[in-house]
This record gives C-alpha cells, sequence and structure tokens, in this order.
C-alpha cells in the first residue's frame, strides 16, 4: 500500500474560468512560485473561493482540500455578526446621525456605480464621537444590518498586548480577515485606548500602544477605498486623538452624536416601551421632559426598572406611576449620586 505523502500549503490567487472546460486555478506557494492548476478528485468547485488557503500535492500541485484562513484565535473571537439584528427603527434620537452614515457607509456598499461613474473615491473611515450611551454602536450596526455586511466589533483595549508587535499584528490579521468577507464593517470602539496624541517620553508601554496605532494606520491608507471594507471608529474623547488618524483620506467624517432632544428621548422611550407591556395611555412626552439631559442608554434603564416596579407589584403591564417612580430612581438618584464628593474623588 502506497503511502500517502503530507500536503503542501499554498494560496489560491485567482479562479480563471474557461467556456465549455473546468475552471483553472493560480495557486502561490511559499509567496514565491505560482501555478495553473486543476482541482482534485475529492474538492468540488464551490469549495474554493479566491484568496482561500488550500492544500495540494507535492507533485501536480493540485488542489486537494480548502484550508481554514490562518489568523490568530484571539483574531476571530472577537465579536463577529454575519447580520447583527438591529435595524433604524429601533434607534431613536439619531435621525441626522443615521443620514449621514447611510450617505458615507451604506451608499459605496450598496450602489458602488455611482462614485464610478463620478470619478471619486468614496470616504474610507468614520469617526463616531459623543458621550457614552448615545447610540455610536446600535447606529453601527444598524448600517451593517442594512447591508448585509459582517459585522466586527474591536475595542480599542484588546489591541494593547505585553508583547512588542503583538497589538500590531493582530491589527494586520483583522484586516486580513474582513477581506475575506463579502462585505464587511469594521468598528472600533473605544479607539482612544490606541489611537491617543504620540508623545516622546520614552515609555515602553507606550511605544508599542504606538506601534499599534501605526499599523492601523497603515491598514487604512493600504486597502481599496471602493473595496468591501468600511471602518468606523467611535470615542467619548476626541480631544485625544493623533492628528494623523483624523486627517481626511483615513477617517473622512466625523459625526457627532449628542445628547437626544425632547422629541429623540419621546421616541426612544416609545421604541423600548414597545416590546413591554404596558398601558395604553402613558404619556411619554411628560416623562421624556423629566429627563433632560437623559442619554439612550439612560431611557432604557428607565423603561426596564418602571417593568421592574410592576413586578414588585404583581401587576401584568406597567403603569404611567411607574414609569415616574423610574425617572425618580433612574435619573434623578443617578445625578444626586454623580455630584456627591465621594464620587468626584473616584472620577
Amino acid at each position: 500500500m502506497q503511502e500517502e505523502q503530507p500536503l503542501q500549503v499554498a494560496r489560491c490567487t485567482k479562479i480563471i474560468q474557461a467556456d465549455g472546460e473546468d475552471a483553472k486555478y493560480i495557486i502561490n506557494v511559499k509567496q514565491i512560485a505560482k501555478f495553473v492548476v486543476a482541482l482534485g478528485e475529492r474538492v468540488s468547485p464551490t469549495d474554493i473561493e479566491e484568496g482561500m488557503r488550500v492544500g495540494v500535492d507535492r507533485n501536480k500541485y493540485q488542489i486537494q482540500i480548502p484550508l481554514p484562513p490562518k489568523i490568530d484565535p484571539s483574531v476571530t473571537m472577537m465579536q463577529v455578526e454575519e447580520k447583527p439584528d438591529v435595524t433604524y427603527s429601533d434607534i431613536g434620537g439619531c435621525k441626522e446621525q443615521i443620514e449621514k452614515l447611510r450617505e458615507v457607509v451604506e451608499l459605496p456598499l450598496l450602489q458602488p456605480e455611482r462614485f464610478v461613474n463620478l470619478g471619486i473615491d468614496p470616504p474610507k473611515g468614520v469617526l463616531l464621537y459623543g458621550p457614552p450611551g448615545t447610540g455610536k454602536t446600535l447606529c453601527a450596526r444598524a448600517v451593517a444590518n442594512r447591508t448585509d455586511a459582517t459585522f466586527i466589533r474591536v475595542i480599542g483595549s484588546e489591541l494593547v498586548q505585553k508583547y512588542v508587535g503583538e497589538g500590531a499584528r493582530m491589527v494586520r490579521e483583522l484586516f486580513e480577515m474582513a477581506r475575506t468577507k463579502k462585505a464587511c464593517i469594521i468598528f472600533f470602539d473605544e479607539i482612544d485606548a490606541i489611537g491617543g496624541a504620540r508623545y516622546d517620553d520614552g515609555a515602553g508601554g507606550d511605544n508599542e500602544v504606538q506601534r499599534t496605532m501605526l499599523e492601523l494606520i497603515n491598514q487604512l491608507d493600504g486597502f481599496d477605498p471602493r473595496g468591501n471594507i468600511k471602518v468606523l471608529m467611535a470615542t467619548n474623547r476626541p480631544d485625544t486623538l493623533d492628528p494623523a488618524l483624523l486627517r481626511p483620506g483615513r477617517l473622512d467624517r466625523k459625526v457627532e452624536f449628542s445628547l437626544p432632544d425632547l422629541e429623540g428621548r419621546s421616541h426612544i422611550l416609545k421604541i423600548h416601551a414597545k416590546s413591554m407591556s404596558v398601558e395604553r395611555d402613558i404619556r411619554y412626552e411628560l416623562i421624556a421632559r423629566l429627563c433632560p439631559n437623559s442619554t439612550g442608554a439612560e431611557l432604557r434603564s428607565v423603561c426596564t426598572e418602571a417593568g421592574m416596579f410592576a413586578i414588585r407589584s404583581r401587576r401584568k403591564v406597567a403603569t404611567e406611576k411607574d414609569f415616574l417612580e423610574a425617572v425618580n430612581k433612574v435619573i434623578k438618584s443617578y445625578a444626586k449620586f454623580s455630584s456627591t464628593p465621594r464620587y468626584m474623588t473616584y472620577n
């Protein structure tokens, strides 16, 4: 019995479709030699895609097996959603911000020919900035849902590694994974963790963070703006970001997420109350007036707490009184807590 030879790893760089004949595949072995090969008997044409790693035999270099991408598990374990379940109707108080995001992210992915006809490149990246809890992440997920794009959420602190070069390598592999998707939105949350302004103080940890940021800048410069990747970044502190990251050509648009107005607060309360069992005659505008300068996250907490008051009273529906008591507990108690001297010393 003949011993089976081990396979060699290669990458399929192009698929050549010929009329009336089987497709041919251009493979790259060790990034040096290129061959035009066919498929082995055990492989279906539907299993092979351009850019995929494959196993080939060492004699005829025929493709014998598709291989998974060689990407660090810590990168693939980042929050990846093939299609987020958040839609524009789930977001309140962000009408203007949604319109801007649709223009710079959704339009290039769904109608790229409009940019080609005009001869311009669509924006590469967008910076979302504003107080926490104002809907930055929700808007990014809603755009991904609308465009059927894979949504990859990366927390900036996840890219801060203790070994030299690890953070930069993770950024590189993150974009490599994104290129394998049909369409992909990479969302960097808390980008100020790695994108802060550079200072020459000689600290080793800061130098490693700067290497990670420089690799991120290199990746932003390296991908095609008309391609399948869109980059969104979010921060609560835009004033701390490095100017090199903010310049046009990298982050072309800056979208501010401010606190919602009265109409926006009423809309947010209605959205969260829609999934609850509540009385019909609740005056959401009155409740919104009692929550000035509140974020969407705080208003959601008000709705949750109103439901808790109903549960404590062993009722099946939440009443307007429950919402008013929830405002006193969530909004006013937090304002009192955040103004105490002890809280201020911790922040």
